[in-house]
């Protein structure tokens, strides 16, 4: 492990894995000058010249200077953006501002109220009346609804391969109107394979195969993914049975200065040297090349046609992988590297991380359901434009690290309307681009399963991992998958909409009818000369409403509700609360306009128990009302458990009333 940040002043094949900070599974080569040009270079992991704490020596040897150390490392940044901890989140503030507003309407309340009654009535009286009403404006099942809500959305969402670990993001999940997510594992199968063989003009030629399967079947160092892929290609093409012809002379290990393996075979009249590695190095010890059976020497025309095929191989997302042979090998028992030459070009394999068969219809459906999908990574430009043009995302734009780095926010801001994808990425860039989608107005889903992910899964609203991911990112995620499978994903956005949508039942039908009654009981209050209704009755009342709606959280949704994201909006919910409030009031104030004028029904006891039994009623009808925004009973049912608890509440409000009257 490299404990500081390093300036290299001596380097000798120095391969650094720098996985913990980029992502990327490839090993980077370190030196004391910097192969690219300054114009090259896009973040800082792309200094040769640099070693990072954190990232470990593959192998190779170096000194360096130590630049940087703890926290004022490149990696302690990381650390840095973890120990700030989670920012609230839109449904944190949003809960937070309903009670402030509910407190200020008791605080607001109470004094009025005894103020209004104090003098018609008893101090004590007048005190428990102003008491009730205060408790009835309040929703005191808030926090059991909320709970409740959400640890049945838990419960549904642990059914369909999503654990939630905190339960609050559940609403953020189905508010989340984008989503940002890494290329390798989402969108990507994740695992090399090998897709192609062609010759030296770009044909498919089943020998390149033949010739790459001998090389990684016999080679005996640590068999990478890329040897794998060869091996399962080659076992799909039967060549088990052709391997039992050769047996293994020799071996020629790879390095990373030479950047090849070659193995040294033979099938008993001749023995072949067969060399697999990097374009250049392979072309490096080249000089005839074989095309269809026919070998001619290696000329810059060829050269520069086989440069300009691996070119455009890589720019198609290809990882290239030049293979060569040598035949004419008499009198030598120990191979060396120096035997690596004279030899001759057959062509190349070509590797890809292939995308998930599913990738292209889940973002597709991710789309159509109202979460744009953003693209962050640390890869190169050409691989990602690659894979994102087969998944369906728009690679017209693609933005890379470094030129996120000379922007201003208020520019990155505008690149973030319409770009997409954004690539060679450090963390601290992708945490920046994920503070700026929230700062503008959207839920931020993120999801991520490396240590270079954590800063973006604590700063987005909703994190999200899989449990296959390192320690650090399940610990800070939110949500974790048991697939890595964007399907999945979808799945729990759903059902996170389904249980914001019955949060949202509860909190208009509290808010705005418990603040209509309250409106009602306080104008008749201060006409009548008797109270509309005992302190006892106004808190029976506040337990029936809370009995009938606990079952909300079991309710039935629309499908429309579940098209779309939708945040908590307080200034929307203000507004519902102030027309539904005194709409629902003022129909109140008709009604007992009508018992007193109309049917004048003086007394006092039959006064209160039809003003509370019509209270139940009307709350029952307005939550089957609000729940659904088609007509109730009839377009849109409720759950069975919603009808249960109508009926038992309308059970209990003629055993009221018939007990008040008696």
């Amino acid at each position: 492990m490299i404990p500081a940040d390093l300036r290299l002043i001596e380097a000798k094949d120095l391969y650094v894995g720098e996985s913990s900070l980029t992502g990327e599974s490839d090993n980077v080569k370190k030196s004391i000058e910097n192969e690219l040009k300054p114009e090259e270079i896009d973040s800082i992991s792309d200094l040769d010249t640099i070693c990072f704490m954190g990232t470990n020596v593959v192998s190779g040897s170096a000194k360096g200077v130590v630049i940087k150390c703890g926290d004022s490392a490149y990696f302690g940044k990381i650390a840095h953006a973890l120990n700030n901890g989670k920012p609230k989140t839109a449904f944190q503030k949003g809960i937070e501002s309903i009670s402030r507003l509910l407190i200020r309407f008791m605080i607001i309340m109470i004094p009025i109220v005894f103020l209004l009654n104090a003098w018609k009535h008893d101090i004590i009286t007048a005190f428990t009346f102003a008491v009730s009403i205060a408790i009835g404006i309040t929703p005191l099942l808030l926090p059991v609804i909320l709970s409740s809500s959400l640890s049945k959305g838990a419960v549904r969402m642990s059914k369909k391969k999503t654990i939630v670990k905190k339960l609050d993001s559940i609403q953020n999940f189905g508010a989340m109107n984008i989503l940002c997510t890494d290329k390798t594992g989402t969108l990507t199968e994740d695992k090399i394979v090998l897709e192609k063989y062609l010759d030296i003009k770009g044909d498919e030629d089943i020998r390149i195969l033949k010739h790459a399967f001998i090389n990684s079947y016999f080679q005996t160092g640590l068999k990478g993914n890329i040897d794998e892929a060869v091996i399962s290609r080659g076992e799909e093409n039967s060549m088990n049975e052709m391997i039992k012809r050769y047996k293994k002379i020799d071996e020629i290990p790879f390095d990373f200065s030479r950047r090849r393996l070659s193995v040294i075979v033979s099938d008993g009249e001749k023995n072949q040297l067969i060399a697999k590695g990097a374009v250049e190095e392979i072309l490096n010890i080249c000089t005839l090349v074989d095309y269809k059976g026919q070998v001619f020497p290696i000329t810059d025309e060829i050269k520069e046609n086989i440069n300009k095929i691996s070119k455009g191989l890589n720019e198609e997302g290809f990882r290239v992988i030049a293979v060569c042979q040598k035949n004419d090998i008499v009198g030598i028992e120990n191979f060396t590297k120096d035997d690596e030459k004279n030899m001759v070009l057959l062509g190349f394999t070509c590797f890809l991380d292939p995308p998930k068969e599913s990738a292209k219809e889940s973002i597709e459906k991710l789309n159509n359901a109202g979460v744009r999908v953003i693209v962050l990574t640390g890869d190169n430009v050409e691989v990602t434009r690659a894979i994102c043009n087969k998944v369906g995302i728009n690679s017209n734009s693609i933005i890379t690290g470094s030129k996120i780095d000379t922007l201003s926010d208020a520019g990155v801001s505008r690149l973030l309307k319409r770009t997409n994808i954004f690539a060679k990425l450090s963390p601290i860039q992708k945490a920046r681009i994920i503070r700026l989608l929230k700062e503008n107005g959207n839920i931020v889903g993120y999801m991520g399963d490396g240590i270079n992910d954590s800063p973006s899964l604590t700063n987005a609203d909703v994190g999200v991992s899989v449990d296959t991911a390192v320690d650090i990112a399940k610990e800070t995620a939110d949500i974790i998958l048991l697939e890595k499978d964007l399907n999945v994903l979808l799945d729990g956005v759903t059902e996170g909409r389904r249980t914001f949508s019955n949060l949202m039942k509860y909190i208009k039908l509290a808010t705005s009818f418990n603040f209509g009654e309250v409106m009602s009981v306080i104008i008749a209050s201060a006409l009548l000369p008797f109270l509309p209704e005992t302190p006892i009755q106004l808190l029976v009342e506040g337990l029936l409403y809370d009995f009938g709606q606990m079952t909300l959280p079991f309710d039935n949704v629309d499908k429309e509700d579940l098209e779309k994201p939708k945040k908590l909006s307080i200034d929307s919910l203000k507004h519902f609360i102030f027309f539904m409030g005194p709409l629902s009031s003022a129909f109140d104030l008709i009604v007992f306009a009508y018992i007193l004028f109309v049917f004048r029904l003086h007394n006092v006891a039959t006064f209160q128990t039809i003003w509370f039994s019509y209270s139940i009623v009307s709350n029952l009808i307005g939550m089957h009302i609000i729940r659904t925004a088609k007509t109730p009973f009839k377009e849109s049912n409720a759950h069975k458990a919603v009808y249960f608890s109508s009926i038992a509440l309308i059970t209990t409000r003629n055993f009221n009333s018939i007990y008040k009257n008696w």
